[in-house]
C-alpha cells in the first residue's frame, strides 16, 4: 500500500514548496519549509503533520505510521548519502514536536535516534571520533528512556554521578569512560524497563514519534495551553530531521540566538552558545553556558554568518526571530526559527523599529501590540540599594522583583495562596516548573542560560528572571540556600535586579520608567489610522432612502 502525500511532507533543498500552513504541519516545520526554500542551511527533514495526532488517538495506526516513517527516512537517506541503521555509514535523526503555536519546552524531543551496539561503531568509523559516538549514545539512552519509556530520569542520572561529571570541563571524560557509562546505563535500563534497550532503529524511531505525539497531553503542556488560550484539540506535528553534531569537538557547538534583545528590544544579536555540546544542553537549563562571548573571537566568519542569518530571517518572517543552530566542524546548520517571545517593553521597541525599518506597516505594528496593555508597560529599577549585591547572574528578563524564597513550585504556589510575593529559587528551572513560574514574582537559578526554555517562558510571562548564578547553592533537604556568603531559609526575603543581574538580601524599593519614545510613535500611528478611517467615511456616498 503506497503512502499518501499528506502522510508526511519533505523538508529539503530542491523539493517543491508544499501548499501547507502552520495548522497542518506545526509552527516549527512551517518555518523550516520556508527557510529551506530560501536557501538557508537546514538539515534534510520531513514532518508528520498534526493530523497524525488525532489519527493516533482514534485507534491503532502502527502500520500506517511505519510506512510514513519509512518513506520519509528514505527521502533523508537520498539527500544525505547515509543509511538509517547502517553499521558502516549510519544516518541518525532527531524527532521533535511542533504545534501550530510555539510552546517552548512544553513537549518532547528525542535526539540521536538510530544508535545501537552496531551503529555506534559505524559512527566512529565514519567520523573518526569515538568520543562523539559514545557521548551521543549516552545522550540517546537517557533521552529515550525518559521520553519514550517514561523511566525515572533521576535513576539514570545517578549513574552519571558515579564518575566524573560529564560537563566538567577540567576533567572531560574520554571515550572509554563514556563507553563504560553507556554499558552501565543499558543494564540499568533493562532493570527499570524489564526488557533490553531496543536495538532496532525503526522501532526506536516509531516509539520516539509516538512519544512526541503523546507529549501534547503532558500536564506541563496542558498548563501552558490554558494560560495562553491555545486550542486543546489542535495537537502537535512531529519533525524528523537528520542529526548534525555540536558535540563533535573542535569548531563544533550549539546555540540559540535572538535577532533582537528579547528583554529590551534593542537591535542586536542576543545569543547563548557552548562549544562541544548538543542543543538540549542550551535550551534545557541544566548546564552552565560560558562560550557566548568567545564565539565571535574564535570563529569570526561564523559570527558574521550568524548576523547575516538573523537579517535574512527577519526579512523572511517580518518579525524578530529566535533561532536554534548547530556548528559541526565550523559549518553552520539551522534547526528551527520562530517569532521571538519578548517582554512587553521589548514588544513596543521591536514594533516601532520594524515599522521604521520598513518591514511592516504601522497598522500591523498596532495589531501586533493589541494584546498588550500599553499604558501599563514600565521598567522598574532599584532605588539606591545601599549595598553591594550578594551575587550576580545573567539577566534574562527586565525589571526588579522582591519576594520570599520558595525552593520548589509546590512551595511557590502555597506561599502565593497565603498572599506572599515569591521568588522561585532553583538549581535549574525546567519547564515542569511552570506552575511555580506562573505565581512567582521572579525566578533565580544556579545554572542555565538566557535562552533556555524556562527563561524564554519567564520573559513571555513578564517575570524577572536571573539565570546561571554560580554562587547559588541549594539544600532542599534542609530547605535553605546559600547566595554568595549569605545563608537563607525558605521564606526569607530577597530582591532581584533584572537590569544588571544583581541579587540582594531583603525587600528593596523600586522606581519605574516608561518607554516614552515608543509610546509617542504608537500615538502617531493611532492618529494616522483614525484619520484614515475618518477620511474613508467622509468620502463615502451619502445615504439614500432609495437604497
Amino acid at each position: 500500500m503506497s503512502v499518501a502525500v499528506a502522510d508526511f511532507y519533505p523538508i529539503r533543498t530542491g523539493t517543491p514548496l508544499p501548499n501547507v500552513n502552520a495548522d497542518q504541519v506545526g509552527n516549527k516545520a512551517w518555518h523550516l519549509i520556508q527557510m529551506t526554500a530560501s536557501g538557508l542551511p537546514v538539515p534534510a527533514a520531513f514532518v508528520l503533520p498534526t493530523a497524525w495526532y488525532q489519527r493516533l488517538r482514534q485507534g491503532p495506526g502502527d502500520s500506517a505510521l511505519e510506512r510514513a516513517l519509512d518513506s520519509g527516512i528514505t527521502m533523508i537517506e537520498r539527500a544525505s548519502g547515509l543509511r538509517f541503521g547502517s553499521p558502516r555509514r549510519p544516518l541518525l535523526v532527531s524527532v521533535r514536536s511542533g504545534s501550530a503555536v510555539s510552546m517552548p519546552g512544553m513537549m518532547e524531543t528525542v535526539l540521536n535516534v538510530g544508535l545501537n551496539s552496531e551503529t555506534v561503531h559505524g559512527l566512529i568509523g565514519m567520523t573518526g571520533n569515538p568520543r562523539l559516538a559514545w557521548d551521543s549514545y549516552r545522550r540517546f539512552v537517557q533521552n529515550y528512556a525518559e521520553v519514550a519509556c517514561g523511566l525515572d530520569r533521576q535513576a539514570l542520572e545517578e549513574l552519571q554521578k558515579e564518575a566524573r561529571p560529564v560537563d566538567d570541563a577540567e576533567c572531560e571524560p574520554d571515550f572509554r569512560e563514556l563507553r563504560d557509562r553507556v554499558r552501565r546505563m543499558l543494564r540499568k535500563f533493562e532493570d527499570l524497563a524489564g526488557m533490553p534497550f531496543p536495538e532496532d532503529p525503526k522501532d526506536q524511531l516509531k516509539q520516539s514519534a509516538l512519544a512526541v505525539f503523546r507529549s501534547w497531553d503532558a500536564p506541563k503542556a496542558a498548563a501552558y495551553r490554558q494560560v495562553n488560550g491555545i486550542d486543546e484539540t489542535a495537537g502537535t506535528a512531529a519533525t524528523i530531521q537528520m542529526m548534525v553534531f555540536g558535540n563533535a569537538g573542535g569548531a563544533s557547538g550549539s546555540g540559540v540566538a535572538f535577532t533582537r534583545n528579547p528583554s529590551t528590544g534593542e537591535p542586536q544579536l542576543y545569543l547563548d552558545f557552548q562549544f562541544n555540546v548538543q542543543g538540549e544542553d542550551i535550551v534545557g537549563g541544566q548546564k552552565a553556558i560560558g562560550d557566548s562571548g568567545r564565539l565571535s573571537q574564535a570563529l569570526p566568519e561564523v559570527w558574521s554568518q550568524l548576523r547575516a542569518t538573523g537579517r535574512t530571517l527577519e526579512a523572511l518572517f517580518r518579525d524578530a526571530q529566535d533561532f536554534e543552530f548547530t556548528l559541526q566542524r565550523g559549518t553552520l546548520y539551522l534547526l528551527q526559527s520562530r517569532s521571538a517571545k519578548r517582554t512587553p517593553w521589548a514588544a513596543l521597541r521591536i514594533a516601532v523599529d520594524l515599522v521604521e525599518e520598513g518591514l511592516i506597516e504601522s497598522s500591523e505594528g498596532l495589531a501586533r501590540l493589541s494584546g498588550i496593555d500599553i499604558a501599563s508597560v514600565v521598567r522598574t529599577h532599584l532605588i539606591n540599594p545601599g549595598t553591594l549585591p550578594l551575587a550576580r547572574a545573567a539577566a534574562a528578563s527586565l525589571g526588579c522583583a522582591a519576594g520570599v524564597i520558595a525552593l520548589d513550585s509546590t512551595a511557590a504556589e502555597r506561599l502565593t495562596k497565603e498572599g506572599t510575593s515569591v521568588i522561585l529559587v532553583r538549581k535549574e528551572t525546567v519547564t515542569e516548573d511552570i506552575g511555580g513560574m506562573l505565581c512567582a514574582a521572579g525566578i533565580l537559578t544556579a545554572t542555565g542560560g538566557r535562552t533556555s526554555h524556562a527563561a524564554v517562558i519567564a520573559r513571555q510571562l513578564g517575570k524577572v528572571c536571573l539565570v546561571g548564578c554560580p554562587s547559588l547553592d541549594i539544600d532542599l533537604h534542609r530547605r535553605l540556600c546559600r547566595i554568595g556568603e549569605h545563608l537563607f531559609h525558605e521564606g526569607e526575603f530577597i530582591s532581584l535586579d533584572g537590569n544588571d543581574g544583581g541579587v540582594y538580601s531583603g525587600k528593596l524599593e523600586t522606581v519605574a520608567d516608561r518607554p516614552e519614545r515608543e509610546l509617542a510613535r504608537i500615538e502617531q500611528w493611532r492618529a494616522k489610522c483614525e484619520s484614515a478611517v475618518g477620511a474613508s467615511r467622509s468620502s463615502a456616498p451619502p445615504f439614500s432612502a432609495n437604497e
